[in-house]
């Protein structure tokens, strides 16, 4: 197979040329006639070749884009949007350094439970591996995540509670419900970056509020209410991305009092909740699920493969989400991913999974701050959890300009502005912690400080 792509790679194959005969090529490489045959029928389902009835294998039509001379004119600088660090974290393969994604790496995840979960899937109900998911998901992990709620105050009945393909998904849901096209969208200024996308993506106007250490300003969230009038408020309560800040009691209730003054409706997004020593105020439990809702899913603790996430709400907004799924998915997340996630968190693995995971990743935030600190980069505040630092740079370094810098070395930086809906992070970095241990990387960031 190697042989026949790197022909057709380099045009001594090209499009509608016959392939060698089956026992030629099985003669000049020295391998068996099935080998060959294998072989041809790999690529054919790739569609690199085709078959002709009676005359052999051809290399498809399609097989190779036409040459252009705009192939070799120098890549653009990428741009610094909410795009930029999803898309080289996407992509990077395991020579890349990642201190700017969003998750943890693979040997600290739960590898050998999601595989006894994948095990015993394998052996249960035909169903599980090859039926659509259901309107609302799994009946098993929903109880499981209505007894979790319940932990941290919200006592939501089974009509209250919807699963989602991902977390992702469910921000999109309510978006697709709840806004048109020209609404205005209140955020956190710093947010995550893929809030500004999905809202930008939805046609909305978004302005930012800035964040303080316990929680947005309330004297300037009241201010864009009155002058603005949002239709959402989006937003992290338990250990913000990318700050880390945590919302104190008294500014959720004077949030909530203020929201409830001017109708607006707030999604707050609860996937770093688990990281959390003790859990801080909930917008969703304070409201009781009225004008709050609550969305996560379980991709930075368990896996980020797996895709599930939930939206809880009111019953009404509950069920047209469950309509716009079916529409826009046909259905709840498969089965497949829900079981594994229900069997994972039914075993009793979990509460040990995450203490390991909070001990192991406060450690990693003091040994992290510690080699910034040296360099000149000065951590915002230290969360009480999770896996983020956001850092000021030192004085005149531009976020865009240091992070081109180390992406050429190999390295995916998340600069402040591809978080900021006003673009007033120019100073500021977001660390994870937990892919900050490689050696190369302190030296790779003071070049890159000085380019």
């Amino acid at each position: 197979m190697a042989v026949i792509r790197a022909r057709v790679a380099s045009r001594v194959l090209g499009p509608g040329d016959r392939l060698p005969s089956i026992r030629s090529l099985a003669a000049t490489m020295k391998v068996s006639p099935s080998t060959v045959v294998e072989a041809y029928d790999r690529l054919a389902a790739e569609g690199l070749i085709r078959a002709r009835r009676g005359s052999g294998f051809f290399v498809s039509a399609t097989a190779l884009p036409p040459l252009a001379l705009a192939q070799s004119e120098p890549r653009r600088a990428p741009a610094v949007d909410p795009f930029f660090v999803s898309r080289q974290s996407l992509d990077a393969d395991d020579t890349t350094l990642m201190p700017g994604c969003g998750w943890l790496p693979p040997d600290w995840m739960p590898q050998a439970a999601l595989r006894r979960a994948l095990r015993g899937l394998a052996r249960g109900d035909d169903h599980v591996l090859t039926n659509y998911g259901s309107s609302r998901g799994s009946v098993a992990l929903r109880r499981l995540l209505l007894a979790r709620l319940s932990g941290i105050g919200i006592d939501a009945p089974p009509e209250q509670l919807l699963l989602t393909a991902s977390g992702t998904q469910a921000i999109d849901l309510i978006c697709r419900l709840l806004l048109r096209p020209g609404d205005t969208v209140m955020v956190d200024d710093p947010c995550y970056f893929n809030f500004l996308a999905l809202l930008r993506a939805h046609q909305a106007r978004i302005v930012g509020v800035p964040m303080t250490p316990s929680g947005p300003d309330i004297t300037r969230f009241e201010a864009v209410l009155v002058a603005e009038q949002p239709r959402l408020y989006i937003t992290n309560a338990a250990l913000h991305n990318p700050t880390g800040a945590t919302l104190s009691q008294h500014a959720a209730h004077r949030l909530l009092n203020v929201a409830a003054a001017h109708g607006l409706t707030i999604v707050e997004d609860d996937i770093f909740a688990d990281f959390e020593p003790e859990p801080s105020p909930r917008l969703a439990a304070l409201d009781g699920l009225a004008r709050v809702i609550l969305i996560g899913s379980f991709s930075k603790t368990l896996s980020a493969s797996v895709r599930c996430g939930y939206i809880a709400a009111r019953v009404d907004w509950i069920e047209d989400l469950i309509d716009l799924q079916i529409a826009t998915g046909f259905g709840g997340p498969g089965a497949f991913a829900t079981e594994t996630l229900a069997r994972v968190l039914a075993a009793g693995f979990y509460r040990k999974h995450i203490e390991e995971l909070r001990s192991r990743l406060a450690r990693a935030r003091r040994i992290t701050a510690e080699k910034l600190k040296r360099i000149g980069i000065t951590p915002w505040l230290m969360p009480r959890g999770g896996f983020q630092l956001w850092c000021s740079l030192p004085e005149g370094c531009d976020c865009a300009q240091v992070a081109r810098a180390a992406l050429a070395e190999n390295v995916v930086l998340a600069p402040g502005n591809a978080f900021s809906a006003a673009q007033s992070a120019t100073g500021m970095m977001r660390f994870n912690v937990a892919h900050c241990d490689d050696p190369r990387l302190m030296p790779v960031l003071q070049r890159a400080m000085r380019s």
